[in-house]
């Protein structure tokens, strides 16, 4: 066990003009600036369990055993503290390759009843691929039993890039499940550049999917009577969201997306909306040169912050907990490349006042409230750890 005393920096929003008319607020690029408007917050890192092989995701079982999902395939079992050396057995073959494994893990929220969880992992081989859901029930004998694929992506696609794979469950009892676009240049589809499948209603490439819990397709879908799209998509033009979280206070649900270089956004995704991607972008290509000329377009919906230079976003928590007061209804971004976290100060409406860097000192993979109310964040790393915000006494 160690601990590190941190302190982070508030920094202000910009709101640059836009022409864009559509319902969600103007986007907001997040100024590194110093601000005195909100209270800095000093936190210690204690890191919890190391030796954790590039983990990738992280629930809660009742009695408060934590599951965490290794990039590999491993699903592990950390129980007071310690990392239980046998990985829970039944686990579906898993691609891991490039950015692909076994992702996200998410429990049924009737997991007292059912004992179901869902898992999202990459299925195929490095050439031929795409992002599968599973759920399966998770009994005393630490063996994943019943499994069963209740979605995959509609298309097979080349490369190991953007496969998404966040889950948010509904107050409905529906699941959200974040699709990437399918991958960079020069990676194609039919033809074209596949990142265009983000604006096809009739692909899952670039979507949020909306299921219900045994996969089948929830009657008040957007596109369910559009015989031109999916039923399944529930919000599009997204290029690869890893992080999806709903904040059951303010009834909204929130997504971070990694731009190309630059252009990272922080969304607001909502039924039947598009999300303008690739069409409007704030990114660039790694290579150089625009992606688009566009920023905005009408009917298009503008994110709420975008990041340039770009942090990676991965990860997202809303902290509704009693440890820090002073974060209540604030998001909380993982960041890749940023190597900490982003704290998003959100008013009782939900509009974006400000961020905080919280820095960890690895790429941060994942961010969660754990059931006692502290923050927990997992790093990617071959040596990864599990580590543990907690206030600072004084």
């Amino acid at each position: 066990m160690s601990g590190v005393l941190c302190a982070g920096l508030l920094g202000s929003c910009d709101r640059p003009s836009t022409n864009s008319i559509s319902s969600t607020p103007e986007p907001s690029t997040v100024a590194s600036t110093n601000s005195t408007k909100f209270k800095q917050t000093t936190f210690k890192q204690t890191t919890v369990v190391e030796g954790l092989e590039r983990p990738w995701s992280m629930a809660w079982l009742p009695d408060g055993t934590m599951l965490v999902t290794e990039k590999a395939g491993r699903l592990r079992l950390i129980r007071e503290g310690q990392l239980l050396p046998t990985p829970i057995a039944g686990l579906p073959e898993v691609m891991s390759s490039g950015q692909g494994g076994l992702m996200d893990v998410s429990l049924h929220p009737q997991f007292t009843q059912n004992q179901l969880i869902y898992l999202t992992y990459a299925h195929g081989q490095k050439n031929a691929n795409r992002t599968r859901l599973v759920r399966a029930k998770l009994n005393g004998d630490n063996t994943l039993r019943d499994l069963k694929v209740i979605f995959e992506v509609s298309q097979e696609k080349s490369d190991g890039q953007h496969f998404g794979s966040r889950m948010a469950w509904l107050p409905d009892g529906t699941l959200l499940l974040a699709i990437g676009d399918g991958g960079n240049p020069p990676v194609e589809l039919a033809g074209e550049l596949i990142r265009k499948q983000a604006q096809n209603l009739r692909s899952h490439l670039g979507k949020i999917v909306r299921l219900n819990p045994d996969g089948s397709v929830p009657p008040d879908n957007p596109f369910v009577n559009n015989k031109n799209a999916d039923p399944k998509v529930w919000s599009y033009g997204h290029r690869n969201i890893q992080g999806l979280v709903y904040d059951s206070a303010k009834k909204q649900v929130w997504a971070t997306e990694h731009g190309a270089r630059g252009g990272d956004e922080l969304n607001l995704p909502e039924a039947g909306k598009n999300y303008g991607w690739p069409i409007v972008t704030r990114s660039q290509e790694y290579f150089g040169g625009e992606i688009s000329e566009e920023r905005s377009r009408v009917g298009l919906v503008d994110p709420k912050v975008v990041w340039t230079p770009a942090i990676a976003p991965s990860g997202l928590a809303i902290y509704n907990g009693d440890r820090f007061p002073a974060w209540q209804g604030d998001l909380f971004v993982g960041g890749l490349v940023g190597k900490g976290i982003r704290r998003i100060d959100l008013d009782d409406a939900g509009n974006v006042q400000g961020q905080e860097e919280m820095p960890i000192g690895q790429r941060v993979r994942d961010v969660r409230q754990g059931p006692d109310g502290l923050l927990y964040v997992l790093t990617d790393e071959s040596d990864g750890r599990l580590v543990r915000l907690e206030p600072r006494e004084f």
